[in-house]
């Protein structure tokens, strides 16, 4: 009999924010598969499931990918253009490496009758490591039994803890990681709500486009929402280089 795949989002950082089906499958299953940046690095979705659940007894895949920024992540074998096909080739053979062990390890264990959660941050449909991997997965196996178990995501945390709503009656909500940005002062104009995601590293070249459309004062910046480190800055004036971080949201709100 074949295991099957749980694809959980364990939400942004605290335990408490699982849902009761996440919390029950956690603790059900026998193999969990934990992302990671890095190969000596530690995982932040298992530090956070490990404050609720139990790893006694149970075996932990490290899926190790590396941390390449790319539009189109998803890595597809068909004719399409891939993420692969874009890069250097040192980096090419090392996604495809990774994400091949990384599908191989997890196929194993299903083949045995073995139920793997894979656990993601936030909730898995939203900007998640796991559609790296979903293509390759449904390749090898068309069959898969999978079930995908949504999380609270990074945006609905940082709104809820800022205490800003997202969107009412007609307004119009955009989401964007913010490395990707084109044309930032168009967006601005055409949405109510701008959502930008990981803005760290171009934290200052958003907040001249808010200065220069008068929208400074309209920002609120929320850095590890969920997190014992949280912050919450409602005068983004204020933050310093120290206060950005990866995990970081900033919500725009006209």
């Amino acid at each position: 009999m074949t295991g099957k795949l749980y694809v959980i989002g364990v939400g942004p950082g605290d335990p408490e924010l699982f849902t009761l089906k996440a919390l029950r499958i956690l603790k059900e299953v026998s193999c969990i598969c934990v992302p990671k940046g890095r190969e000596e690095g530690s995982s932040l979705a298992l530090s956070i499931v490990q404050k609720a659940v139990s790893m006694e007894g149970k075996e932990i895949i490290e899926a190790h990918f590396p941390m390449v920024k790319s539009a189109e992540a998803r890595k597809r074998r068909s004719a399409e253009v891939s993420q692969a096909s874009k890069l250097p080739n040192s980096q090419a053979s090392e996604l495809d490496a990774k994400w091949d062990e990384t599908a191989k390890n997890v196929l194993s264990r299903l083949d045995k009758g073995t139920d793997v959660a894979f656990i993601t941050l936030g909730d898995p449909t939203i900007f998640s490591t796991f559609f790296y991997l979903y293509d390759r997965l449904l390749e090898s196996n068309p069959n898969l039994g999978m079930a995908i178990i949504p999380g609270v995501s990074s945006i609905t945390a940082a709104s809820a803890q800022a205490k800003i709503s997202l969107g009412l009656a007609d307004e119009k909500i955009a989401i964007l990681p913010a490395n990707y940005i084109g044309n930032l002062k168009e967006t601005l104009e055409r949405f109510d709500t701008i959502v930008l995601m990981k803005i760290h590293k171009v934290f200052g070249d958003v907040l001249k486009v808010l200065d220069e459309t008068g929208l400074t004062r309209n920002a609120v910046y929320v850095s590890r929402a969920g997190m014992d480190d949280e912050m919450i800055f409602k005068d983004i004036k204020e933050i310093k280089e120290s206060d950005l971080n990866y995990f970081s949201v900033m919500i725009i709100k006209k």
